[in-house]
């Protein structure tokens, strides 16, 4: 736990992104639709997202056994909740966050 598990880009055109990292670092993509999976040519890397029609950001998230209790600690040490704890569809929980310097990252636990 607590390490980097997961990683996502925000982009507002798939295929301009998918050329940009295929071509340049030989990552490749899953699916078409609003969020697409990531996989890099480094078996030993973390996978990860890219997030059709957001804002462009590029964050990592980190791997804890308990969302909830991780957001109460992050406003408790001067960060902030962005996106409270949220289940998807597939069982992962996850929340986005700010460091009390405003950089913004996210905090998941795998599903089971």
């Amino acid at each position: 736990m607590n390490g980097i598990g997961w990683f996502q880009v925000g982009v507002s055109d798939a295929a301009v992104a998918r050329r940009f990292y295929g071509e340049l670092f030989g990552w490749t993509f899953g699916g078409d639709g609003a969020y697409q999976m990531i996989t890099t040519p480094d078996e030993r890397s973390v996978m990860g997202g890219l997030a059709v029609g957001q804002p462009g950001h590029a964050i990592f998230y980190v791997v804890v056994e308990d969302v909830p209790g991780v957001c109460e600690r992050v406003e408790a040490a001067g960060g902030k909740v962005l996106v409270p704890p949220t289940q998807t569809e597939d069982g992962p929980v996850f929340a986005s966050i700010t460091d009390p310097e405003g950089n913004h990252f996210g905090i998941f636990k795998p599903r089971g």
